[in-house]
């Protein structure tokens, strides 16, 4: 898994397109999945946004797979291999595009209302999806925009499958993706929110473009407006760098740290899942390391719990002094043996932590520091994880402060189960929302 959601991964997609910097370029984004991803990188560059307006055609029977695409101007590309595969007859197929040109016609007014398409002539063109699996969609893409005059054309994906260069290499001038893996089987694997990007927020990106390039032709940019923090990050903790990810909604009440556990890193798909939702909920999160990638291989420092609680008070110095997060209300989520250091961390004298939530947890490796927390406590445990909701029982027993432990009927400990790992996300939010308030410009 790559990436939080879909704007995080227009993010990381703009990275990797400085190149473009400043050049005549104009950003198309395929409704409707690859609108927020290209309105971030239309963002970063500084350049206008619009759609291309393409349509997947489906099998009949199967319509996920895709036999070819449709496009504004009359393109269309068929994949003759499906349809042979598929045994689609030629009406089949009529009846399909007559319907998918329909709807096609119908976004187009639905998306860009009165307005003009953004003109393409002689510019260099820049067509962003959400990820590519067949391809047809995005060469049909590329087509719509060498038919419209275009002088130069990137397509850019976050994902693609690993041979994707191959394949599409002859309908564009270049192409770009920071991640191209070998285990390929769908786009939403590599995202830990794939929800499906409804017409309204299309149109919201859209709008947003317009009104952010026309205030910028009137105006210049503008560098005093607030905005959200989404950045890979470097914490110093004592000698040692780690690297995160801090993300501070504009407005955030504030930021929860995350403690790994078991050798896991931040880039743990559940931990980047709850992430999102207090994000959501405008709370700020950092996901580290807490161990760097030598020190992990070792799995007597994955239970060295006065080790990990020391970096997590590092880090929680280290963050204090960032512009984003001074002053915000500090709250830490722990998982595994990650939420023995937070508790360890928060039971430091003066730590002034304001809650802590255990995903999973193994309180009882904080032993003893367990009666010197202070900070309220909620602890999560699957009602099918027996050993660790009793270790996590017997761990409720010894805090002095405000505690509840949570059980999730029906979850095991990685809360694979349905609707478990969002029952998780939903109390730390709730309990996190409830005690965390701004510290109003103390020092930690």
């Amino acid at each position: 898994m790559f990436f939080r959601d879909r704007r995080d991964a227009g993010r990381q997609l703009a990275a990797r397109l400085g190149h473009l910097q400043g050049t005549d370029v104009v950003v198309l984004g395929l409704p409707r999945g690859g609108v927020p991803v290209a309105a971030e990188v239309a963002r970063a560059l500084g350049a206008p946004l619009d759609v291309c307006l393409v349509r997947k055609l489906g099998v009949p029977f199967q319509p996920e797979l895709g036999m070819g695409a449709i496009g504004e101007g009359g393109v269309r590309v068929i994949n003759d291999d499906v349809v042979r595969a598929a045994r689609v007859t030629p009406a089949e197929l009529a009846r399909v595009e007559a319907q998918e040109r329909d709807l096609l016609e119908s976004r187009a007014r639905r998306y860009r209302g009165e307005r003009e398409p953004v003109g393409t002539e002689g510019r260099t063109v820049l067509v962003v999806d959400d990820g590519v699996a067949t391809g047809s969609t995005a060469r049909a893409a590329c087509r719509i925009a060498r038919a419209r005059g275009a002088a130069r054309i990137v397509l850019a994906v976050p994902v693609a499958p690993h041979d994707w260069t191959a394949r599409l290499g002859g309908d564009a001038d270049e192409l770009v993706s920071p991640h191209a893996p070998w285990g390929f089987h769908a786009i939403g694997q590599f995202y830990a929110d794939f929800a499906q990007t409804g017409d309204d927020e299309v149109v919201a990106c859209l709008e947003e473009a317009v009104t952010r390039t026309r205030d910028a032709r009137r105006t210049g940019p503008d560098h005093s407006a607030p905005e959200d923090t989404d950045v890979e990050v470097e914490v110093r903790a004592g000698a040692t760098v780690l690297h995160g990810r801090l993300t501070v909604p504009e407005g955030a009440t504030g930021v929860v740290l995350f403690a790994h556990g078991s050798g896991s890193s931040r880039h743990s798909p559940r931990n980047q899942f709850v992430a999102l939702g207090l994000n959501r909920a405008g709370l700020g999160t950092l996901l580290f390391d807490l161990l760097t990638e030598e020190e992990g291989a070792d799995r007597a420092n994955v239970f060295d719990t006065g080790l990990l609680a020391r970096r997590l008070a590092d880090t929680t110095r280290w963050l204090d002094g960032r512009p984003e997060t001074r002053g915000l209300a500090v709250g830490y989520f722990g998982a595994s043996t990650g939420a023995a250091a937070a508790l360890w961390a928060a039971a430091e004298p003066g730590s002034r932590i304001a809650a802590v939530v255990s995903r999973g947890g193994r309180p009882d490796l904080a032993g003893p520091r367990l009666p010197a927390v202070t900070a309220p406590t909620l602890l999560i445990v699957g009602g099918h994880d027996e050993l660790v909701l009793d270790l996590n029982r017997a761990a409720q027993a010894r805090l002095r402060c405000p505690s509840r432990l949570a059980v999730v009927p029906g979850a095991t400990h990685l809360f694979e189960e349905p609707g478990a790992l969002e029952k998780v996300t939903e109390l730390a939010r709730d309990w996190f929302t409830d005690h965390m308030a701004p510290v109003s410009g103390a020092t930690r």
